[in-house]
């Protein structure tokens, strides 16, 4: 077998299994169970675990979420549209 043959074999499993990893990673955090937001919904917040919004540079509207515990101790996800955090450091 020649070398070059070997190797591009090998570069090309290296990229699909690169490829197959990276697939799964997006797949484990667009199956998010967040209930997106609607005025007027009863959220019932007994302590905020964590806060998290998608980096940008840009003051633009964006999708953030929120974990929380509700007032019966069970675990919930809500999604909501906010201002980004950028717009609070441009004039």
């Amino acid at each position: 077998m020649n070398i070059r043959t070997l190797l591009l074999t090998t570069a090309l499993a290296c990229t699909a299994f690169a490829g197959l990893a990276q697939a799964q990673a997006n797949d484990a955090s667009t199956t998010s169970k967040a209930v997106p937001y609607q005025y007027g919904m009863p959220l019932h917040v007994a302590k905020v675990v964590s806060l998290t919004e998608p980096p940008t540079l840009d003051c633009k509207v964006i999708t953030a979420d929120m974990k929380y515990i509700d007032n019966n101790g069970k675990p919930e996800e809500i999604s909501y549209r906010k201002l980004s955090d950028a717009c609070s450091y441009q004039n």
